[in-house]
């Protein structure tokens, strides 16, 4: 076989999957990606921190009602997707886990909400309709969530994927036709965002009714084994949820007025454009390192991480040097925030180097507890620090927060994978080890 030839074997499937994610998920992700990017530059500063900090909170609030429940159906599942049934009564305790979860949790993320948010001096009328908001879409946010994983687990990823495309481009195109028609506000850019939740809630949930064909019971037995599997990932799905916003959250709390909000919201748009980027390496980088043979398997590691380094050096290096081009896109609302767009950049392509890590290590599992443990207390560490010693109120420094938090995270990771190559990864055939994981424990 010639070189040409081991070249196509290589590439073609990974250019196969590529495309395939680019012209499904990807084009969903993109559409919103660009619909956040449109209303930073339509929005009045004032505006837009009321919408960064409203998203901002749903996004977390939405993860902590979940907490990884509706990723537990396939494994309980398991080969049994035939058993329409056994899926529906799954599903059926699942909701009504959520249900009440969302009774207990809702109302004191309302009041969470309410005084995180007293300090802007926004007015009753409008704090309550943004509680309102808040609490419907993050409950139908998890309907789509739940209802969304059985389409996947009976292989209907067309209609899944459809529904996001059909949901994002219609929340864009309506998003810019009010723009044209100078009827754009913070109303429009919130409820068209609402509107594309509820349609994916509705369109998943009829869809699975379909699929399943009939009415799920729950049952005592079903809500304690997915308690028990979801419950060893709450922990850090817990401080992962809140860690993504804790800029916003901080800045809230110590700033002086809407702009530096504003600011955060915007900048934090910047930070999303590599998302895109780290789902692909999901599809691509750890299939590939879990097969790869472990004579060619530290080589190779070096190779793509190397590789990884230096792009995102570059990319941050870019925005360093001509911030210009990336403050074009949040519009002339920012255009004072020339450092700040280059620590945000920087902090993304640090946190980005580091999912593709932990991306790596999982495929050869290098998973540890003790990467968890050292990377949620030194992140906690560096957070507390900053709060004692550094003024939080100024948003260059909540940024240099970031970048510092980065690094550590980084540096963990980093270590698992000296770790990994010294040690091995975990032997699911260890005696008790595959019990362990099955119990949950």
């Amino acid at each position: 076989m010639t070189w040409l030839e081991r070249g196509k074997l290589f590439l073609i499937p990974k250019l196969r999957a590529a495309f395939h994610f680019l012209t499904k998920q990807g084009i969903a992700m993109a559409g919103n990606m660009l619909y956040g990017l449109l209303c930073v530059r339509m929005l009045p500063v004032p505006s837009y921190a009321k919408f960064a900090v409203l998203f901002g909170f749903m996004g977390s609030l939405t993860t902590l009602l979940d907490v990884g429940m509706s990723g537990t159906i396939t494994p309980l599942v398991g080969g049994q997707i035939a058993n329409l049934p056994l899926i529906a009564n799954y599903v059926a305790s699942i909701r009504r886990i959520a249900v009440r979860m969302y009774l207990v949790v809702a109302p004191v993320a309302g009041v969470i909400f309410v005084l995180l948010v007293q300090r802007q001096h926004w007015g009753a009328l409008v704090v309550a309709q943004m509680v309102v908001v808040l609490l419907v879409t993050t409950w139908f946010a998890r309907v789509s969530s739940a209802y969304g994983a059985v389409l996947i687990l009976r292989r209907d990823r067309s209609r899944y994927y459809r529904a996001q495309i059909i949901g994002s481009l219609g929340s864009l195109t309506l998003l810019v036709i009010f723009w044209a028609l100078h009827g754009m506000n913070v109303y429009v850019g919130i409820l068209l965002n609402v509107a594309q939740t509820l349609f994916l809630a509705f369109t998943y949930y009829r869809r699975a009714r379909e699929l399943l064909g009939v009415k799920g019971q729950p049952s005592a037995p079903q809500e304690k084994a997915i308690v028990r599997l979801a419950m060893p990932n709450v922990p850090s799905t817990v401080f992962y949820a809140i860690q993504g916003q804790v800029m916003l959250m901080l800045i809230i709390v110590f700033g002086h007025n809407v702009s530096s909000v504003a600011s955060i919201g915007a900048l934090g748009r910047l930070g999303q454009i590599l998302v895109l980027f780290s789902q692909m390496n999901i599809i691509l980088a750890e299939p590939f390192f879990a097969k790869l043979e472990k004579a060619r398997l530290k080589r190779i590691y070096l190779l793509a991480v190397g590789l990884v380094a230096l792009g995102v050096a570059a990319f941050s290096a870019l925005a360093f040097l001509f911030p210009e081009a990336f403050l074009w896109i949040l519009g002339p609302h920012y255009s004072q925030l020339r450092v700040e767009v280059g620590l945000m950049v920087l902090s993304s392509s640090i946190q980005y180097l580091s999912g593709f890590l932990w991306i790596v290590h999982s495929s050869r599992r290098f998973v540890y507890w003790w990467v968890t443990i050292a990377n949620i207390a030194l992140i906690l560490a560096v957070e507390v620090l900053f709060i004692w010693k550094v003024d939080l109120s100024i948003v260059r420094n909540v940024l240099i927060m970031n970048v510092a938090s980065a690094l550590v995270s980084l540096a963990v990771n980093l270590s698992c994978g000296v770790y990994g190559f010294l040690r091995g990864g975990q032997e699911l055939h260890q005696p008790g080890l595959q019990e362990s994981l099955e119990s949950g424990t």
